[in-house]
């Protein structure tokens, strides 16, 4: 039986047939580059209104899953917001002759905090910290160290360290002596409006305290 006869390379059929392939790869390369523009829009809308938070409307946060002794980091205004969820130990401390004597401002004099958070937690509930989290020296974003001692030295009381110019903070964001930041790091505005729930960037009821206020961030 004679073989069916094959397009050969060249010929008018085998062109044909290439030509087809490459019509259909194109139409198929199309139909996935429309797609991507179709859903590209409807992704990007689902994602958490960037401008919304960038324009430092309030956003709430669940607290319920920090630890003591740990730290989230949330988003408002574009801003790194560090809370942590302080042990009893480290609370102790805030008020002890070793802590304050390392600090610049330890009575929090500056304006780097609302009027409800001038105390020696600079926060509304003691065992919950809220920071902006950039420092005040050139805008670096410190890390957070809450453990005593350690390579930090012998008299680190737990805190924050900014790895770019040694910026050193104890955990109520009050700055060192003898370090590049001239500032406490900033509290937002922000209130609880349930057990676990923090709203940051809205002020208790009977607080009218202006971020654009503080003296740096």
């Amino acid at each position: 039986m004679a073989e069916s006869a094959q397009p050969q390379p060249g010929t008018a059929q085998g062109e044909d047939g290439n030509r087809r392939d490459f019509l259909l790869i194109a139409a198929n390369a199309m139909i996935g580059v429309g797609a991507a523009c179709v859903a590209w829009p409807l992704l990007d809308s689902l994602e958490p209104a960037r401008d919304v938070l960038a324009s430092g409307a309030p956003v709430d946060i669940d607290i319920s899953g920090i630890a003591p002794g740990q730290q989230i980091v949330a988003q408002w205004r574009s801003h790194p917001v560090f809370i942590a969820r302080r042990t009893p130990e480290s609370l102790a401390v805030l008020q002890s002759a070793a802590d304050t004597g390392l600090l610049r401002d330890p009575d929090s004099e500056a304006v780097q905090q609302p009027p409800y958070a001038k105390n020696s937690y600079r926060s509304l509930k003691p065992d919950i910290l809220v920071l902006v989290g950039i420092c005040t020296h050139l805008g670096c974003i410190p890390n957070f160290v809450p453990t005593p001692g350690g390579g930090l030295g012998p008299a680190w009381p737990g805190g924050y360290f900014c790895p770019c110019h040694g910026s050193r903070y104890d955990l109520a964001g009050r700055v060192f002596s003898g370090v590049p930041a001239p500032y406490n790091l900033p509290v937002p505005p922000y209130r609880f409006v349930g057990d676990t729930v923090l709203r940051i960037g809205e002020n208790p009821p009977d607080s009218d305290f202006d971020f654009a206020s503080i003296e740096q961030i």
